[in-house]
């Protein structure tokens, strides 16, 4: 990690997540920048566990950029499909020949349950924080928001499974939840503040986020990067 430099890349490009994350990450003094804004493509997810893909994904955006790297891998996990779509919940239409879309794994969702009695299911997220591209001990944080999966749609907010995830705690889907609620609540917001606390006693990142700091108590942001050839 570079003296002074207290970026740490987020190895997707979802302004959302940008969002979510980075007003976790706020007052550790961590300034978190999309991969795509440094001229990094996304990685490719070609393992079977939520881990291994973020772990790749984490040490590809490290590797171009010599940044620091967080990552997040996710998916909802459907019992009675024995944790399908799992890893492949963003592509489960695709992968039987349909399109790449909410709408697509939705339906096809629906119809591998029909007639299904058991409808328990939760949502997963690993997140991984790559020092370097050689980070012999990532930090990691995992959780699970369990649920059950519903036939019928409710709500327009969120986005993927959420319309016709189910809360029987609460009588609502995910869909219908406002957005502090569920940042609150959800596996990848149990996941980040799991991180957050971690962080706080990471000694590398503590002696980064001083330097960065410094006297006028603003994070310098100027020292540009320039993505590296990939080898």
């Amino acid at each position: 990690m570079r003296q002074g430099d207290s970026r740490i890349v987020l190895a997707s490009n979802n302004a959302g997540k940008l969002r979510e994350m980075s007003a976790l990450l706020a007052p550790l003094g961590l300034s978190l920048v999309r991969q795509a804004d440094l001229g990094v493509p996304e990685a490719e997810e070609p393992f079977g566990t939520f881990i291994e893909n973020a772990l790749a994904k984490a040490r590809h955006a490290s590797r171009l950029t010599g940044l620091p790297a967080l990552a997040d891998d996710s998916g909802l996990c459907v019992d009675a499909l024995d944790g399908r779509p799992g890893v492949l919940s963003a592509r489960w239409a695709a992968q039987a020949g349909g399109e790449k879309s909410d709408a697509a794994n939705n339906a096809r969702l629906i119809a591998d349950l029909a007639g299904v009695a058991d409808r328990a299911a939760h949502y997963y997220c690993v997140l991984v924080l790559v020092r370097s591209v050689d980070d012999p001990q990532p930090v990691v944080a995992d959780a699970s928001w369990h649920g059950e999966v519903s036939d019928t749609p409710r709500g327009t907010g969120g986005f993927g499974y959420d319309p016709y995830f189910l809360l029987p705690e609460l009588g609502l889907t995910v869909a219908e939840l406002d957005a502090a609620t569920k940042n609150e609540i959800s596996h990848r917001g149990q996941a980040m503040r799991l991180l957050v606390e971690r962080l706080r006693h990471d000694r590398v990142l503590r002696s980064v986020r001083a330097d960065a700091i410094g006297q006028t108590g603003q994070i310098d942001m100027s020292t540009p990067v320039v993505p590296r050839a990939q080898t």
